[in-house]
Order: structure tokens, then sequence, then C-alpha cells
């Protein structure tokens, strides 16, 4: 049984459809209207597949949205075996112009969401379980203009060792995938013509890929592996960006 945060497309959707593929059933959680259709299709997807699959939507800045998607899990299938949390918010911003809301906003989606994902886990998750947060590899960049980006990721390195060390005793892992800049529209939304072909180049293996930059069929493999047979990896950040940046 898994629950993906974020699990409606892009990086969430493949990441839902591969679990259901390897025989998971799979809650998929989408965050508003916005997202529904596309969540609909995942699970439509799924099903036409052979696999087991709802969505549900919540807002997970709020902690009570965070419980209930861990109810919805735990009522359908029974228990939670994987928990991933791919949510998150871009901001490139110079830091004189980010404003106070600018900042509640991000560090409610890519920092508190986070933790209390990871708490509610630790609480519900069956023994030897795997837990997944998606963070980015601009923890380990010198780039400008993704202050409070990447500022607003950085507690979850920490959240994933502590939360490792506390929930070891159950046989529980815990681990994090730290993506290069992807080619999906999170990405795009944020970037000048310019900053997009320098970052389509930064990689060292960025010729080998269509556009130069991460693919999230790069990236959802390895979170299967984490959540499956890499079970013996815990409290690591891995950062997955063909050469992107390292640390």
């Amino acid at each position: 049984m898994a629950l993906v945060a974020g699990g409606a497309k892009n990086l969430g959707g493949l990441i839902s459809t591969q679990l259901a593929a390897e025989g998971a059933k799979v809650v998929l959680h989408y965050n508003s209207n916005a997202t529904k259709a596309a969540a609909e299709e995942t699970v439509k997807a799924i099903q036409a597949a052979g696999g087991e699959a709802i969505a549900v939507q919540a807002d997970l800045t709020n902690h009570k949205g965070i419980v209930e998607i861990f109810d919805a899990t735990v009522a359908k299938f029974g228990g939670v075996d994987i928990a991933i949390n791919t949510t998150g918010m871009v901001l490139k911003k110079p830091i004189p112009d980010i404003t106070e809301e600018d900042y509640d906003k991000i560090f409610a989606i890519n920092s508190k969401t986070a933790f209390f994902f990871l708490q509610e886990a630790g609480k519900r998750i069956n023994d030897r379980g795997k837990i997944c947060t998606i963070l980015t590899s601009l923890l380990g960049a010198f780039t400008g203009y993704y202050s409070v980006y990447a500022g607003s990721k950085a507690p979850v390195e920490h959240f994933t060792r502590a939360a490792s060390k506390e929930f070891g005793a159950r046989g529980i892992s815990v681990t994090a995938v730290a993506p290069g800049p992807m080619d999906t529209p999170f990405f795009y939304g944020q970037e000048s013509p310019e900053a997009v072909k320098y970052h389509s180049n930064a990689a060292d293996l960025s010729k080998f890929t269509p556009k130069g930059l991460t693919e999230i069929g790069d990236i959802a493999p390895l979170v299967l592996f984490l959540v499956t047979d890499g079970w013996w990896i815990t409290g690591q950040t891995i950062l997955a960006n063909g050469g992107y940046t390292t640390k």
C-alpha cells in the first residue's frame, strides 16, 4: 500500500503508475481542482493496467489535510507501507523582492508540509515501511535568486536524517531524492529563455538527454528502488542530476 503526495501528474504521476505496475495499491493525493482531472486520469491509467488506485484531495499545508490522506489510505487499503512526498513550490526572485507572503507560502509548502508528512508517516506507516521526500539539487548549488526555494527545502535534509534515526528501530527507512532542474512545467514557469539554456547545459551528462535537463524518467526509478530493494539506504539525501551539482 503506497501513498504518494502530489501523485497526480509529472514526477508524482509517474511514481504512482510505476508503483502500481510493481503491484502496489496506490492512493495518490492532489492539491486542488486544478489538478483533479490529472489525478483522475492517472487513476484511470493505473486501473486500465490492472492496478488499484484512488485519488484524494487535500491541502497539505494544513496538518488536518495530511491526517486525512493517511486516513484515506488506511481506510481503503488497510495500511501504509510506502509514503512518498513529491509536493513542492518553486520561487525564483532576488532577495530584496521577496515578500513576507512569498516566504510564508513557500515554507508552508516545502518545509511545514514535509515535516508533518514525515511525522504522520512515522505514526501510521507499517513496520519495515519506506518514506521518501523529493527535494532539489539546488541544495548543492551556488545559484542566485533561489534563496527561499532552496532555503525552504534545506531543513528537510535534517528532517530526513532525524526521522531515519527515530523510526529506524521499527525497520523504517527514510530517504530524500534531490533532482536537478527537471523537464516539467514546474521548472519552466520560473525561468527566462536564457536561464533555460544555461540549466540545459550545466550538467555533465546534458548532451545525453533530450533537452539537457533531468527527466522524470530518471528520477522515478530511483525513488522506486529506495522504497523497495534499496531499503538499506536510510537518512540520506541523494542528488540525482547528471552532474549538475554535487555536495
